[in-house]
């Protein structure tokens, strides 16, 4: 990772998170139980501020761009891959503001403020039996006019860092085809959580069910109308972050291990044969060509004038890092053995967290997909004659 480093605010930004990696790594065995959640890692992070990382200057943050946010995410979740991925959410939603500007001025100065004193926030977007947003599927939550209130019904599944969020952004339908954002403060009455979140990936993100029963809010609180064409999504390259950090977490173990094992049949470390020297060489080939993937996007992005044509390179991105990480995790459990099933070694919990990135979006049939159509329909004309 050292590799892509290229500042000096950069460098301190990772020497602070990685100031936290013993005591976060150190915790990873409690993410294992049902209803977990890392609250310390998470209180951690906001006393380094990184909770502000992309909040704009304005508005009392540190207004980092999108190769920061990305260097920090891989950081974190090499540490722990469910607070990375938690917490990327919360940031990456800030950066997404702070380029598009998309948010009704007067609602978000104050979620903005609350933000820079310490409150996080979430997206809930996806229902259940609805479809993936991504997909274009109408939330089935509603939101009605009720006078100079809003009063809103319905349920969203996957609202990861649920237990710690201070504000809920809610996508809702109203008058049955506009769909707006709601600011919805978690200590609303009629807003609860469903502790459905029993994954055995990534279960400590706290994913749970945010339940809405005659919420009412005021029409003040109203974030985004029905937008016209959607803002580019660099930010969400948080996900292949976090899942080169599990692959990054899971190779530095398993070549720490292979240079300590020795075997009484063979009398040197392991690291030393041939096989296992050859399995090292194809973790850190396939992490490197990775992270040089994932960093070359974001540069790419940044210096982009016209950032929605980043698209593809953001979907492909996405797809090929996290498909890397997995192998990269595999490849470590090889080096390792038999031990990296046991539940008290971290190498099943990589196993298991990597593959999370599989579900997350954008979704890898839905790009193969698309690909799909367009070379099919380049070729179309000449198929016909």
């Amino acid at each position: 990772m050292e590799t892509f480093i290229k500042t000096a605010a950069q460098k301190r930004l990772v020497a602070d998170i990685r100031g936290l990696r013993e005591a976060f790594e150190k915790r990873e065995p409690e993410l294992d139980q049902l209803g977990s959640f890392p609250h310390d890692n998470i209180k951690e992070l906001k006393a380094i501020d990184y909770h502000t990382l992309t909040l704009p200057r304005e508005y009392g943050g540190q207004g980092a761009g999108l190769y920061d946010f990305i260097l920090g995410q891989e950081a974190i979740s090499e540490a722990s891959a469910e607070t990375g991925l938690s917490i990327g959410w919360h940031t990456g939603i800030l950066l997404e503001f702070a380029e598009n500007r998309h948010w009704e001025p007067a609602a978000a100065k104050g979620l903005l403020e609350s933000i820079a004193r310490g409150a996080l926030i979430n997206t809930a977007a996806t229902e259940p039996n609805a479809g993936s947003p991504m997909r274009g599927a109408l939330p089935r939550t509603t939101a009605v006019l009720n006078g100079n209130h809003y009063e809103i019904n319905g349920q969203k599944t996957y609202t990861s860092m649920a237990p710690a969020l201070d504000f809920f952004l809610v996508t809702a339908t109203v008058e049955e085809e506009h769909v707006m954002t709601f600011i919805i403060p978690a200590d609303t009455q009629g807003v609860s959580i469903q502790e459905t979140w029993d994954s055995l990936a990534m279960r400590g993100t706290a994913s749970h069910t945010l339940v809405m029963e005659n919420v009412r809010v005021p029409a003040g609180a109203v974030l985004k109308t029905t937008p016209g064409a959607p803002p580019a999504k660099g930010w969400l390259l948080h996900i292949p972050a976090c899942y080169a950090g599990i692959a990054g977490a899971a190779s530095r173990q398993a070549i720490e291990f292979a240079a300590s094992y020795v075997p009484a049949s063979l009398g040197k470390p392991i690291a030393e044969t041939s096989h296992i020297r050859q399995l090292i060489g194809e973790m850190q080939l396939e992490l490197q060509t990775a992270r040089h993937l994932l960093y070359g996007t974001v540069e790419r992005y940044e210096a982009a004038q016209n950032k929605s044509a980043m698209a593809e390179a953001l979907d492909l991105t996405k797809i090929a890092v996290t498909n890397a990480a997995i192998n990269v995790v595999d490849k470590a459990m090889k080096v390792v053995g038999s031990r990296a099933l046991s539940a008290s070694h971290p190498m099943h919990r990589h196993f298991l967290n990597v593959r999370a990135g599989l579900y997350n979006p954008p979704m890898e049939d839905m790009i193969k997909s698309r690909l799909a159509g367009e070379v099919i329909a380049a070729f179309g004309p000449k198929v016909k004659e």
